[in-house]
């Protein structure tokens, strides 16, 4: 129900007008006077005012200025008497978004009410959707404690309010495109578009096509003109990741929009001018792509002006609960389980895993289990680290003996692993190579027993049913 702040110091009137407007639906406030309004407006989440123009001890005028200073966005209609059009027009020069002038019908009214409320709703919708998109994108989704992290939150907090191109660099799966966008919804840009585009997601011939757009008639299949990623980024930020996959033909057209800001569509002759700001990512050495003549030395150091390293997952291992405890919430918000759940020994074994594929394999995997758990709590069961079948893990062969095992330079994943695998093969050879009884023996599940001889390269071996 739409709240309405009904404010007039003759008495008769403001129960007219309230009556009129509770008849419509609306929740009504009166006040007779600004100093009673005042309090009212701090107090209630209001959706509009209407306020007379001549009022004793503060007047519509007077009123209009407190509430704009208040809440800048709240409407507010002005009744002015007959002949104050002057009045009204300074009204709305101060921001009022209309005014009635006495006497008005009823349906004038409410016609004005509606359109009020109307737009003052599609206001807050719009900050609404603004303040998502920065809680999505902002420091608010980017989840860590650790040591690299926190001095990686500085650097972005530094770099962001400036022009400069940002180079960000870091293995797959840790976030590069959320500290971009991190970056843009934390600078002056922040309500412009943010454009991003893989380089490494199409072809040499097609990306220039994305990037620079292309006129009628350039090539086959240009039916009609098509604006490139960068038209559509002017005024904000273009992504591009996978840079050091931009071919080198392309590097020096691309070179130009840094130095210039200006280019061509594909086909056209005409210059086109655009203001945007280039963040990159890639997961590759530029430096040793520079000497492999793979990448331009003059858009490296272009490109270069500021660099952000995300460290892989592995080097900020105290951070891995904060995120498992990131994306259970973030799932169970999305499957509408708020009782999902995760067994603590679920957390420490995959505290120990190496995650080659970074925090995009961790979410992946938590993703999956909130979906196949049984009893919306995810145990070990549930866990299934993909590609792993080759890790270092596979290829170490131990004698397993408790009491007396020597402590090597092995790590305690790799050893886990080759005792987890020495168990498979035994429990198996003493099952006849048949998975449901060597499941049995072992206390797991036939699929777990399957997933696991899988990961261990076991599979490849005649094993019965």
């Amino acid at each position: 129900m739409n709240t309405i702040l009904v404010v007039d110091d003759e008495p008769n009137y403001l129960i007219v007008l309230s009556e009129l407007l509770k008849d419509e639906n609306y929740e009504v406030f009166t006040a007779e006077n600004g100093e009673q309004a005042l309090k009212i407006i701090q107090k209630s989440d209001l959706d509009l005012v209407i306020t007379d123009m001549q009022m004793p001890v503060m007047n519509g005028m007077e009123l209009l200025r407190e509430i704009k200073n208040f809440n800048s966005e709240l409407p507010v209609i002005m009744i002015t008497a007959y002949g104050e059009i002057e009045k009204a027009v300074a009204a709305m020069q101060a921001g009022a978004l209309n005014y009635l002038s006495k006497p008005f019908k009823n349906e004038e009214l409410l016609v004005n009410v509606k359109k009020a409320i109307d737009h003052y709703t599609l206001i807050k919708e719009n900050k609404r959707l603004r303040n998502e998109v920065q809680t999505r994108f902002g420091f608010a989704n980017m989840v860590g404690k650790n040591k690299k992290m926190l001095q990686l939150y500085s650097m972005i907090e530094k770099v962001a309010p400036t022009p400069a191109s940002v180079l960000i660099t870091g293995e797959s799966g840790t976030g590069k495109e959320l500290v971009a966008k991190a970056i843009h919804f934390n600078c002056q840009r922040r309500k412009r578009p943010f454009v991003s585009v893989n380089c490494a997601a199409l072809p040499d011939n097609l990306l220039e096509s994305e990037l620079f757009g292309h006129e009628k008639g350039a090539f086959t299949g240009a039916v009609a003109l098509r604006k490139g990623r960068f038209e559509l980024a002017d005024t904000g930020t273009l992504f591009l990741d996978e840079i050091g996959e931009m071919p080198m033909l392309l590097q020096a057209k691309f070179l130009r929009i840094l130095q210039e800001q200006v280019f061509e569509r594909v086909g056209g002759t005409k210059e086109l001018q655009v203001d945007v700001r280039i963040l990159a990512a890639t997961n590759k050495d530029l430096k040793q792509e520079v000497k492999d003549g793979k990448f331009r030395e003059d858009l490296f150091y272009r490109l270069n002006v500021l660099n952000l390293h995300l460290p892989p997952l592995r080097e900020r291992r105290d951070d891995i609960p904060l995120l498992i405890n990131h994306f259970i919430k973030k799932y169970a918000e999305q499957l509408n389980n708020p009782s999902l759940d995760i067994k603590p020994e679920v957390v420490r074994l995959l505290s120990g895993l190496a995650w080659e594929g970074n925090v995009r394999e961790l979410e992946n995997i938590i993703e999956r289990a909130s979906i196949l758990c049984n009893n919306n709590c995810i145990e070990i069961v549930d866990i299934q680290p993909g590609n792993e079948e080759d890790s270092p893990q596979s290829s170490v062969e131990i004698n397993f003996d408790p009491e007396n095992m020597e402590i090597t330079d092995t790590s305690l994943p790799d050893m886990l692993g080759a005792i987890e695998k020495k168990m498979l093969r035994n429990a198996l050879k003493k099952a006849g190579n048949v998975q449901t009884r060597a499941a049995k023996i072992l206390g797991i599940t036939k699929s777990l027993l399957q997933y696991k001889m899988k990961k261990f390269g076991l599979h490849k071996k005649n094993q019965g049913t």
